[in-house]
């Protein structure tokens, strides 16, 4: 089988991304901690990778000071609630992580070079998140054509959801015996009593939720009621 890198955050779509890619590869994944808010999500991903039997797993640990004009890292900037009009949106959400993309894919590429992997998965998405500039299909195909100017071997970044809504990926998901109860998906979560619990109400909470109740089913994932 052909060795892909998975960018594996733990989230509700990268956890898809690899049973997508877990068909045809064999899964190399990288995990990035940058001092978000929601680093329950690293817990997730390191389960994931058990459940998807990657060959190997790395957490990579970023300086969060370069990011701390994101409300995702910066505790005195608060995460955006509540926001109805999430998808229309065009304006760049204070969620919006600097070059993050930018940064991962870089790794990403050292790393599918260096093990001789063909491909680089990331699940990128810009129906959700249309506000972010590194989730364009138009930055993933520049930044795929400036990178193999400067490598021995051609690799290729694959988005298989990047133009899919939250229904669709779940029920992509579904089909694929995903356990979506291993996904976090929550910007600002709540600790309570030693259990951490999504709030809900966040941009990425109230996307989730609604790809959940499109698809008539029940997030496996607890909620705190809002």
């Amino acid at each position: 089988m052909k060795k892909a890198v998975i960018l594996l955050s733990g989230g509700l779509d990268s956890t898809t991304l690899a049973a997508i890619a877990k068909q045809n590869h064999e899964l190399y994944g990288l995990t990035f901690k940058y001092g978000q808010k929601h680093d329950i999500e690293i817990s997730f991903a390191k389960k994931n990778a058990k459940i998807f039997n990657f060959k190997e797993h790395h957490l990579i640990e970023l300086n969060h000071q370069i990011f701390s004009s994101s409300s995702l890292v910066n505790k005195d900037i608060k995460v955006p609630k509540s926001n109805k009009n999430i998808i229309n949106n065009k304006s760049i959400p204070s969620t919006y992580v600097p070059a993050r993309n930018i940064i991962f894919l870089s790794y990403a590429v050292s790393y599918a070079e260096n093990i001789g992997a063909e491909n680089i998965f990331i699940g990128v998405n810009m129906i959700d998140y249309s506000g972010y500039p590194d989730c364009r299909g138009e930055f993933i195909e520049s930044f795929e054509n400036a990178v193999n100017l400067g490598i021995v071997k051609n690799i290729q970044i694959k988005t298989p959801l990047i133009n899919l809504s939250k229904k669709e990926i779940i029920s992509i998901g579904n089909k694929l015996g995903v356990d979506y109860s291993f996904s976090h998906s929550c910007y600002d979560p709540i600790s309570q009593d030693g259990k951490i619990f999504a709030c809900g109400i966040c941009d990425s909470c109230i996307l989730r939720l609604q790809g959940f109740n499109e698809n008539k089913i029940r997030d496996p994932y607890k909620y705190i009621e809002s």
